[in-house]
């Protein structure tokens, strides 16, 4: 199977640093946090969530279903 040579790497850097704190994840953490605040050092960062809004749509044919909610649903916007 063919492997990316980015992945490969990428995955051997998080082992040389997993390996540092003994695969401790709670040592980790503490590491990312104080190394994130240094002024200017933001290791992650996420943009903000949208809303989701949802709407119910009457099946057609059934016109008691919309009072009811029990029509389909679409949502628009992302997952989250």
């Amino acid at each position: 199977m063919w492997q990316d040579p980015i992945v490969a790497e990428t995955r051997a850097l998080r082992e040389q640093y997993a390996n540092k704190f003994n695969n401790d994840p709670d040592a980790i953490f503490k590491d990312i946090m104080k190394r994130q605040s240094v002024p200017g050092k933001k290791l992650f960062s996420f943009p903000a969530r949208t809303k989701i809004i949802v709407h119910n749509v009457a099946q057609q044919g059934t016109p008691g279903d919309a009072e009811n909610g029990s029509g389909s649903r679409e949502s628009c916007g992302r997952h989250t």
